[in-house]
């Protein structure tokens, strides 16, 4: 019995993805299979290599930006990534924020907040 759920994001790119698997420890691989319930596994253009049981598969939509496909069961990915993806999310548009503003130019300064955000600020070159 297969659990893998399946959400349309907006990440494109794979530089921003990258630095935020990073930055929660995770490992992004290409052309793989995700891991799952049971021994079920999704095939995925990335995935990105959870240290639980379970992975997340990544597959280009017909827009060109990437579907998360992964299995919830138990609440593995959750822990790693947080509540549908949040934390991954999260820190995916931070890294792509900052590398769009510093490719023009801007100076980004990040600070982590108490409640979990990440407050972006972007000054002038």
């Amino acid at each position: 019995m297969s659990h893998f759920t399946t959400i349309k994001t907006q990440i494109q790119d794979e530089r921003a993805l990258q630095a935020a698997c990073g930055e929660l420890g995770l490992q992004l691989l290409d052309n793989t299979n995700a891991r799952g319930y049971g021994d079920t596994q999704r095939h995925g253009d990335l995935v990105i290599r959870l240290n639980g049981p379970y992975d997340i598969a990544l597959n280009r939509d017909s827009e060109g930006a990437y579907e998360l496909t992964t299995d919830w069961w138990e609440g593995h990915v959750e822990r790693e990534v947080g509540q549908d993806f949040g934390r991954l999310l999260q820190l995916y548009a931070v890294n792509k924020a900052s590398r769009e503003a510093v490719g023009r130019g801007y100076v980004v300064k990040r600070q982590p907040l108490e409640n979990g955000s990440i407050k972006l600020t972007i000054g002038g070159m």
